[in-house]
Formats: C-alpha cells, structure tokens, sequence
C-alpha cells in the first residue's frame, strides 16, 4: 500500500467547506465522512479530513489558530499545467474562496498561485515544466 496523506482541518462550517472542497474537484469519501468529520480525497495517496471545531479540539490541547488571520502551513499541490493551476483557483473562488492570498509565482519553469477556502486555509496549487524536476535545484536557483 502506498504512504497515504491525512490534512486535518478545523472549519466552522461542516456542509460549506464540503461543497467547497467539492467544487474544486475533491470528492467526498461516505466511510469517513459523519456530521463531525468529511474524508475528501483528492488523489489516491492526497485526503483531507474536514473536522468540525468541536471534533478538531478532540485531537490537540494546542489552540486552534484562525486562518484567516494567522498561517501554520501552506498546502502546495501540484497541477498538470498552468492552465489547471489557473483553473483550480478560478473555482475556488467560484465556490467562495479568496484568490492569490499569497504573491503568484511566475518563473517560467514554475508557475503558482494560491486560494484560501472560506476557513482560511490556503493552497498552493503549482506546475513546473518536467525538465525543472529533472534538473533539480540548480534550475530552480533562476527563480527570483
């Protein structure tokens, strides 16, 4: 079995941050999904769990940060291309998020841009051309 990711995210609005996370292209995962929590799958290895506040409290006494003012990560998730990473930020908005939180990246190589879910939480989604990966950090030094 492959090594799987597990996001957890606290969100005010159970059923909003579903249908939001639906409409960027996530699908809601029914084995794990209740009135506290929703799996949303974004690839095979990729879930993001959806906790209601309450639930999110269960799984830390660390406080709770509000991600609309405050950022603890930042979730960077790889496009096929440009044009998808403009797409998926085009339906995050659609679906009531905020585009470009964050400065859109432009290298040329490397293309990125960022939306906030209505939570706050920000992605990343980003391309970069197949022979920036080959060549590794010596192409990326360019960026800038």
């Amino acid at each position: 079995m492959p090594q799987m990711i597990f996001v957890n995210l606290p969100v005010a609005d159970l059923d909003r941050a579903r249908a939001f996370y639906e409409a960027i292209g996530f699908t809601t995962e029914p084995k794990f999904t209740n009135d506290r929590a929703a799996c949303m799958v974004l690839s095979e290895t990729i879930y993001v769990m959806l906790l209601t506040h309450d639930f999110w409290a269960g799984f830390t006494d660390r406080r709770r940060v509000d991600a609309r003012t405050e950022a603890q990560v930042l979730l960077c998730i790889s496009r096929d291309d440009r044009g998808a990473v403009d797409a998926i930020t085009a339906a995050a908005v659609r679906a009531g998020g905020t585009a470009d939180p964050c400065p859109v990246q432009d290298h040329g190589f490397m293309y990125g841009r960022s939306f906030a879910d209505p939570d706050g939480h920000i992605w990343e989604p980003m391309w970069m051309s197949a022979e920036a990966v080959e060549q590794g950090p010596a192409e990326m030094s360019h960026a800038g």
